[in-house]
Parts: structure tokens; C-alpha cells; sequence
């Protein structure tokens, strides 16, 4: 068979020469009839179907079929012949395309010209082919009706698949950025898979958010940007003049704009709160990628506005905690920033650990109540300047049990370990702490972490019966307790991280 079956002179020059080649809708004519081939190629020679030329490829056997099929040539139909190696080689043919090869995309159109060996009824039942022909009955006019129909079928069949993915990436898009907790690596994380899902690399994206509280104060967070735009600007007067009044009419509108240049969707998530979302673009996008863009940014948006306010709930909850703690330790008049440094350092503590981020980000939730059981203690006990005689310090002990307590009461899961911590952070590694003399990891490890970290923070500053020790002091007196009160693990993190907890009490000073 000759070479220019499979691939025709003209192809091959173009090639050559380094012109670009036209795109064409590529027919497959398999049978082992010469003149059929001729007349194909005569009817079809100069056709054109939605703008495009037609270039025929001819296969004599179902095997050189299937070498055309298997290569990089993308068909849109073919004309297969049923009698060819053997009485079914055709249909043999068609089953190896669905089944085998599992191209689901090109229409089939059998012919035959001995129709008794193929049934038309029992063909078009039992085979996933799009038409049936007897040759004698397939004449020019028919031929190209066909094509047409069968051209049409491929296009929609492409663009289905296409959608499907599309939609397929845009879950897995979805999916990958929901897995991030930490609103700006969502928000970028967003925004970097938006523009892979539109094949946009080189475009830039922003992403702004407004909000107005009770007083209608107005805030503006930047939360992300990506592309050419840079990192994240500080403020909106600080990224580039036409972007910025783009980005504030839309604020002022509440609408999209969609044109050849950028797209601007604006998402009102609450009566206060809504977002902007900015794509400048190097070229036009589809229909299509519009669509998908408009779908996949509105659930980024409505999930970005579920991340922002479960964030400032959960700062909201620190704070308030924060300010309880506060308020004991005022209470004990050893005021300063005492709780909000032994949250940040039973953090840094069980990070080093290796512990889950769900339970660090609790710890350090639950840090603040550690002493919240001394609501309970008499003032006189806990501002007295000399030591406690027996009584006294068995008062004072109850504290820890109390504290437990009191946050036994609620199921929340920080409440349940702010419980441990209030209870436990007195209990020592070798057995001689309080309130129930538990023993090495008998202890729960918070209420280790924190039972190191309070003291070492303790130590550092003034209280009303001692003065603050230096680092040497505090570091000697840790190394000194390793396996006595404290467990030898966590001295060995908290000298590995010495320094950072020391800077945590400068950044917070009482």
C-alpha cells in the first residue's frame, strides 16, 4: 500500500516548510474496494463543514485502520467497510475502537454492499456506531449529509467532554483549596488554581474584601494576589491607579463587568460583607472558560466568606479568653501580658512536638483558663506577700481541681482540654505534684506543656513574693527539674527553643 495513504504529500510539506498547517476535520475511509475510496474522495474533495476543510485518510484492512487510529491524528468519523479481511472485520473494527481503544468521540458510519451478512436492525442494536449504510443506496447527496451530521456529532461530542473536564478540574480545584484552614493561603491558593483552570498563567488576579460593622465603619482586607500583580499589597492605594477604581466601582455598583480586557465579579456574602474578585487577561477568553470562571469564583467567594468569619469567631473566642486570663491574673495582682505569653509558648512548645494542628490550635485557645480555677481562692491567700502556712497552701492547691471543674461543664472540645490543663498543670513527672499525683505520661501532655511553660514564664517576671530570674537562672532551674518536675522531652524542646520563647516574652512584656 502506498505511504501517501497515511500520510498525503501536501501534509508532509507543509511540515517541511514550516507553514502553519490549516485546521482540518480528518475522515477515515476504510475499505478494501478501490473505487470506493475514489468515489469518497471525489464527492468530498471540496468540502467544508463549520469553516474547515475535510482531509480524507484511507485504510484498506481493519488492521492499517487501527495503525491510522492509534496515531496522533484526532478523527472526527469514519467510513467503515463490513466485509473486508473476513465477513465482520468491520464490526470487528468498531468494537476495538469503543472497547479497546475507547475512543468515544468519532461517529461511524458502516457501509456494506452485502447487507445479508449484516442485519441493519441487528447492527444498529448490538454496535455503537451513529449510521448504516448499503452502498448502493449512499449517493453523493447522502454522503454529504452524513459528513455533516457526523462532523456536527464529533464538535458536540468534543465539547461535552471538554465540559466534563473542565467541571472535573474545577472540583479538584475546589476540593485542593478547601483543604487549606489559613485564609491568605486559601485565598491564594484560590486564586493560583483559578488561573491554571483557565489556562491563564500569565494573567494577574486580585482579591479584596469590604466590610461594614455595627458603627458603618468601612474595612477594606486585601486577601490575596497573584500572577503579575506581585504579593499582596497593604492597602488599596497601593496597587496600581486604574485597577483600584476599577475594583472600587464595583464595590460601589455591586455588579460584574465581563469584556475583552478583565473580569470583575462582585459577591455579596452578607448585608455587611461582600468581595471583589479581579482577573486582568493577555487574551479574550471563551464563552466557555466565562462560564466555568463565573461558577468556580462564586463558591470561592461564598467559601472565602464561611473561612473569614469562622476566623474572626475564633479570634473573637482568643480574645475574650484572653481577657478572662487577663482578668485572673489581675485578680493575683501579678498583671501583664502573662496569659497571652504562655498561649503563644505552649504553641511554640507543641508545635516542636510534632502534634496535630487541630490540637496546638487548641492549646493554644485553652491556655488562658490554665489558672482559672483562683476565682475560687480567698484574696487574702492570694496576695499575701509571706509564705502560706498548711492551710493556706492547701486552699491554694484547689485552685487546680476547681479549674477542672468548672470546664468539665461544657462538651466543647477546647473546654475539655482547657479542663486538663486547669486541672493537670500541677502535676510533676516523678509523682510529687497535685491535685492527683499523676505520674510521667500519665499527665496529659498539655497540661505537661503548659506545667514547663508557666513556670518558665513565672520565673521571668516579678511577682509579689520574688523578683524575675535571668535566662541563665531560668535555663539552669529547667535543666535542673528534667525528670523531676518536668518531662525530660519537653526540656529538651524547650532548651532547643530557648531563645524563641525568650523573644515571645520580649515581644509581650509585662
Amino acid at each position: 500500500m502506498n505511504k501517501f495513504v497515511f500520510q498525503p504529500a501536501s501534509q508532509v510539506s507543509d511540515a517541511v516548510h514550516g507553514q502553519p498547517v490549516k485546521r482540518v476535520w480528518h475522515i477515515l475511509i476504510v475499505d478494501d474496494d478501490q473505487a470506493v475510496h475514489d468515489v469518497t474522495r471525489l464527492i468530498l474533495a471540496d468540502l467544508e463543514v463549520l469553516g474547515r476543510k475535510i482531509q480524507l485518510h484511507s485504510a484498506y484492512s481493519a488492521a492499517q485502520a487501527k495503525s491510522l487510529l492509534e496515531s496522533d491524528v484526532s478523527f472526527a468519523m469514519t467510513f467503515v467497510d463490513v466485509v473486508m479481511e473476513s465477513d465482520d472485520a468491520g464490526l470487528q473494527l468498531v468494537t476495538w475502537i469503543r472497547e479497546e481503544l475507547k475512543n468515544i468521540s468519532i461517529r461511524i458510519i458502516l457501509r456494506t454492499g452485502q447487507a445479508g451478512l449484516a442485519p441493519e436492525e441487528q447492527v444498529i442494536s448490538q454496535y455503537d456506531i451513529n449510521d448504516y449504510k448499503a452502498k448502493t443506496e449512499l449517493t453523493a447527496t447522502k454522503m454529504i449529509t452524513s459528513v455533516y451530521a457526523g462532523i456536527r456529532g464529533f464538535r458536540d461530542i468534543k465539547t461535552i467532554l471538554k465540559s466534563q473536564n473542565a467541571f472535573q478540574r474545577l472540583i479538584t480545584s475546589s476540593t485542593n483549596v478547601l483543604k487549606v484552614t489559613q485564609l491568605a493561603d486559601f485565598a491564594t491558593a484560590a486564586l493560583n488554581n483559578l488561573l491554571t483552570l483557565m489556562k491563564l498563567e500569565s494573567s494577574a488576579v486580585y482579591i479584596v474584601r469590604q466590610e461594614t460593622d455595627f458603627y458603618d465603619d468601612c474595612q477594606e482586607t486585601y486577601l490575596a494576589c497573584t500572577g503579575r500583580f506581585g504579593e499582596t499589597p497593604q492597602s488599596l492605594d497601593s496597587i496600581p491607579v486604574n485597577v483600584n477604581d476599577k475594583i472600587r466601582q464595583a464595590f460601589t455598583n455591586k455588579e460584574n463587568k465581563f469584556n475583552q480586557e478583565h473580569f470583575i465579579g462582585f459577591y455579596q456574602a452578607s448585608a455587611e460583607a461582600s468581595s471583589v474578585l479581579y482577573i486582568e487577561f493577555d487574551y479574550a477568553p471563551t464563552h466557555f472558560k466565562r462560564g466555568l470562571m463565573e461558577m468556580y469564583a462564586t463558591n470561592i467567594a461564598l467559601t472565602l466568606e464561611s473561612l473569614v468569619q469562622q476566623q474572626q469567631t475564633h479570634k473573637s473566642q482568643r480574645e475574650l479568653l484572653y481577657i478572662v486570663g487577663d482578668a485572673i491574673e489581675a485578680r493575683s495582682k501579678e498583671t501583664g501580658l502573662h496569659v497571652k505569653r504562655v498561649s503563644l509558648m505552649c504553641e511554640l512548645l507543641a508545635v516542636s512536638l510534632g502534634l496535630p494542628h487541630s490540637f496546638v490550635q487548641a492549646l493554644k485557645v485553652a491556655a488562658p483558663l490554665h489558672d482559672i480555677g483562683k476565682v475560687a481562692i480567698p484574696d487574702n491567700i492570694l496576695h499575701k506577700q509571706g509564705t502560706l502556712n498548711p492551710g493556706e497552701w492547701e486552699l491554694m492547691k484547689s485552685h487546680a481541681a476547681v479549674g477542672g471543674t468548672l470546664l468539665d461543664k461544657s462538651n466543647l472540645p477546647v473546654a475539655r482540654l482547657g479542663s486538663r490543663l486547669a486541672r493537670y498543670h500541677h502535676e510533676n513527672w516523678d509523682g510529687s505534684g497535685y491535685p492527683e499525683g499523676l505520674s510521667d505520661t500519665n499527665i496529659p501532655v498539655e497540661a505537661r506543656i503548659m506545667s514547663i511553660i508557666d513556670v518558665i514564664d513565672a520565673l521571668g517576671s516579678n511577682r509579689s513574693y520574688k523578683d524575675a530570674w535571668s535566662r541563665e537562672q531560668i535555663l539552669a532551674y529547667i535543666k535542673e527539674q528534667r525528670g523531676k518536675k518536668f518531662d525530660p522531652l519537653l526540656v529538651d524542646k524547650a532548651i532547643e527553643n530557648f531563645d524563641a520563647l525568650m523573644q515571645i516574652r520580649q515581644d509581650y512584656p509585662d
